[in-house]
């Protein structure tokens, strides 16, 4: 059953666009994860869903009612949803029993003893009973957190949203909070879920949104999004790749420029010493290469492509060039070639070599 349903939701603030015709629809009991950049839009979707952000266009739907709607009761559609900021936002006055009990006696009608006793129950569900009498300035961040969970529980919510909710905590406390989560989970809450916790999204989530360029760039399971992402934005965040790029447009090009950008960019991302000499030899002997395949006169365009990837440390060299047809792989092993290619042949996991149309495409993967 439909329980939320989003269409063609836009926001900007100012001249930024964050989010732009994005559409979504969510079934009871789906665990919706978010992930995706800083700054592509994931707190600005979640907190649009209780209008905590007022979009500038698009409808968003809470079971039956429009929340968006004019005239809407928006606080009255608000109980159905229970918010965990990254923040706690408990009230530091209250001891925690009353941070319980306070929304649920004031805008849900129940007696004192009648809060009281879910509040307890929560508590227990969390594993914090034995904290109800302490004042929140002498909890840790993780059961700060846990607490403010029990709190938007016991307004019986029918759905969750957690907008990081252990970005804020020492990596010590992480676990207790997610643990609270998947208890949830397991108990079959509709959850929508913004974080950068991959482990968990890939566990918990019934369904991955990856956010970039104003909107929900891919979704799919768990396995579809971690395991074979199909768009090039979403490889490069779950595989953390980072890029290094040059176009050469002539022979006489500056390689002490080339080598030094190589260089940089890995010592800025921990690229192990052995790996970066070897890159570089490689790089400057299939240039040479490349470029003696073109006619002098001929226009010289050859792009140098490597990508870094955090995930398995690997590091992908790509060269592209217009020329006559290179293969550095097709002499036999046994004969003389030039050093770059008698290393690559020693250190190379893959290797392609391609073709088309007057270009050559030359991939290793190191």
């Amino acid at each position: 059953m439909r329980i939320i349903q989003v269409d063609h939701l836009s926001k900007s603030f100012d001249s930024l666009e964050v989010l732009r015709d994005v559409s979504l629809t969510v079934e009871e009991g789906e665990r919706i994860v978010i992930i995706g950049g800083s700054g592509c839009g994931k707190s600005v979707f979640l907190r649009s869903l209780d209008l905590l952000e007022t979009p500038d266009a698009g409808h968003i739907f809470i079971g039956e009612d429009e929340i968006t709607a004019k005239g809407a009761d928006v606080n009255r559609i608000r109980q159905k949803m229970g918010m965990v900021y990254q923040g706690f936002h408990l009230f530091e006055h209250m001891d925690v029993l009353d941070n319980l009990t306070l929304a649920p006696t004031r805008l849900k009608g129940l007696s004192k003893a009648e809060a009281e006793q879910r509040a307890v129950e929560l508590l227990k569900m969390v594993g914090l009973e034995n904290r109800k009498y302490e004042m929140p300035g002498v909890l840790s961040g993780g059961q700060k957190q846990r607490i403010a969970i029990a709190r938007c529980l016991a307004m019986d919510p029918q759905i969750m949203l957690f907008d990081e909710p252990t970005s804020a905590l020492d990596p010590t406390m992480v676990g207790e909070v997610l643990a609270t989560m998947r208890m949830l989970a397991k108990r079959g809450m509709t959850m929508l879920i913004v974080t950068h916790e991959m482990s968990f999204a890939r566990e918990v989530g019934s369904r991955i949104l990856y956010l970039d360029e104003h909107g929900i760039y891919e979704q799919g399971t768990p396995a579809e999004i971690f395991d074979c992402p199909k768009k090039p934005k979403t490889i490069a965040f779950i595989q953390k790749l980072k890029y290094f790029s040059q176009h050469i447009d002539r022979r006489d090009f500056d390689l002490m420029h080339l080598q030094g950008g190589i260089r940089s960019f890995a010592e800025k991302y921990g690229v192990k010493e052995k790996y970066v000499n070897r890159l570089q030899l490689c790089t400057e002997e299939l240039i040479y290469e490349m470029l003696s395949g073109t006619e002098h006169g001929q226009t010289v365009s050859l792009d140098v492509n490597i990508s870094y990837s955090e995930a398995d440390k690997s590091i992908l060299l790509k060269l592209t060039c217009a020329g006559a047809e290179y293969n550095p792989f097709s002499a036999p092993e046994d004969s003389e070639v030039h050093l770059g290619v008698t290393i690559l042949r020693q250190v190379a996991k893959e290797c392609s070599c391609s073709y088309h149309d007057g270009t050559n495409q030359i991939i290793i993967k190191l």
